[in-house]
């Protein structure tokens, strides 16, 4: 879409719950050792993405050490939207992780501090690469969307004189009242709303379009990144002691393509047909920090344990749209009524802070033959925040996650059998939903595999990872809240290469 025109405005668009834990949410990425034991490293280290677990786990290594990791990562959906199946798949490539870690050992042997470590590490957090499709009959149409944002405006808010073009009328409207009115200027620009009455104070409004039964298509495609860059320091006390500073930089790029078209051929609709198509770009940076240690209790036996900071984001968000109408006429007859303001709307800048999380893990190391491994992590979505909360609407939106958003805790557990040289590794994870209803967002479930080669100062490492995880979306955030049910499979094969420097 090409936009002549950019406008900044103060008023926010409609953040809510599922932008927070979308810009918020990880996943396991990193290097193939890492993955393919499902990221259960809290209590090992050794490995530069371990680092991302307990920042403690850099001081394991014997030796400086860098790695670099590349993958393919593939999402299916299956989608069901009143009883209309569809089904899509994506694939993307990506540099998953970069870093490395340089050890310094202690030459005074008198010392307990036996050696420093200052690592900096790549990793993907998120992979935002999706699309699917939604299509069937429904009951409800999009006409009640721009129903519920124009409700209770004044006519002469969500409307301009002809003097002046849609570009002209839709940027005047956002700048000087905001995201709703503008929502609810392309619903009356485009003839699917009609006022009760031309005077400028009118606040109510009907629909031309009637009925109960809707055929709609809905197209949804994304792209982007969530990353950081950890800063690393650690150390190792004494013979069993481990302890570890990360500081780490947060990055998102996240874009969304939506088309929704609705067709109706109900007796008594002058608005036949509706094409609505919204882009939007975010963009962000943030902090956070991580503290760890690892233990080890008996020469077998070791422990973890990780506080993960808040994260503190600040975000930008910018939005396009376009809105297509049939509209019939008894006079005129049939025509097209097409609104494109051709408008990049340019929000203020916003925070968002995501929940602290706290990790304990154990793990069993079988000597030179293998080891097994379990990582226990919670964190409290509910807890999870838009700033400045002196704004109201950031406020509501934080009532709501309060109310809706649980504690959910993630297990991990790995294992790795080595074999000479080679190593045979695997793990499972269960994620626990965010939603305290989770018919909302379900439980997110997952296994890995891996392969691994040491050739002596490189390593060669292969991993495989699946997961599922079901969900409700809505199409829009108001008016029409009707849900698709979207069956999503994640799988990624990731090669990473490992060298001591």
């Amino acid at each position: 879409m090409l936009a002549i025109g950019t406008f900044t405005m103060a008023i926010s668009q409609a953040q809510v719950i599922d932008d927070a834990l979308r810009l918020s949410s990880g996943d396991i990425k990193g290097t193939a050792r890492f993955k393919s034991m499902s990221g259960a490293f809290g209590a090992l280290g050794g490995d530069l993405s371990a680092i991302s677990v307990n920042p403690a786990g850099s001081a394991v290594f014997t030796s400086s050490y860098a790695s670099f990791s590349l993958g393919v990562e593939s999402n299916k959906n299956d989608t069901n939207y009143f009883n209309g199946i569809d089904n899509s798949s994506n694939s993307s490539f990506n540099l998953n992780q970069g870093g490395g870690v340089f050890v310094f050992k202690n030459t005074d042997t008198n010392s307990l501090w036996k050696k420093f470590s200052l690592g900096i590490n790549y990793d993907i957090s998120k992979n935002y690469d999706d699309d699917w499709r939604a299509n069937g009959t429904g009951n409800t149409s999009i006409a009640q969307y721009f129903l519920a944002n124009a409700q209770g405006l004044r006519l002469d808010e969500i409307s301009e004189s002809d003097e002046i073009t849609t570009s002209q009328a839709y940027g005047k409207i956002g700048s000087a009242y905001g995201y709703q009115n503008q929502q609810a200027f392309l619903g009356y620009d485009s003839y699917i709303l009609e006022p009760d009455t031309y005077d400028d104070d009118n606040t109510g409004y009907s629909s031309n379009i009637l009925g109960n039964s809707f055929k709609q298509d809905y197209v949804y495609a994304a792209t982007g990144y969530n990353g950081k860059i950890s800063f690393n320091a650690a150390t190792q006390y004494g013979d069993n002691a481990y302890f570890g500073l990360n500081l780490n930089s947060h990055f998102l790029n996240y874009e969304r393509f939506t088309s929704f078209y609705e067709t109706n051929s109900n007796s008594g609709s002058q608005v036949k047909e509706v094409l609505f198509d919204n882009t939007l770009l975010t963009n962000g940076s943030g902090f956070s920090f991580q503290l760890g240690g690892i233990f080890k209790l008996t020469n077998e036996l070791r422990a973890g344990l990780t506080y993960d900071s808040p994260t503190w984001m600040s975000i930008q968000d910018e939005t396009t749209q376009y809105l297509e109408t049939l509209v019939t006429d008894d006079t005129n007859g049939d025509f097209y009524q097409i609104v494109d303001p051709n408008i990049v709307n340019v929000f203020d800048s916003y925070r968002l802070q995501t929940p602290s999380k706290v990790t304990g893990s154990l793990a069993y190391v079988f000597g030179t033959k293998g080891l097994i491994s379990f990582d226990y992590s919670r964190r409290d979505y509910s807890k999870t925040k838009f700033k400045p909360t002196s704004d109201s609407y950031y406020n509501e939106q934080n009532t709501i996650m309060k109310n809706t958003l649980t504690a959910a805790s993630t297990y991990k557990i790995g294992a790795e059998y080595k074999v000479k040289q080679l190593s045979f590794r695997g793990g499972y994870r269960l994620e626990e939903s965010p939603y305290a209803n989770k018919n909302k967002i379900g439980d997110l479930t997952g296994y890995s595999l891996g392969l691994g080669y040491n050739f002596g100062n490189t390593n060669l490492d292969l991993s495989y990872n699946s997961s599922k995880q079901d969900r409700n979306q809505q199409l829009f955030n108001s008016g029409l809240t009707d849900a698709v049910a979207i069956d999503n499979k994640n799988s990624n094969i990731t090669l990473t290469l490992g060298f001591k420097i």
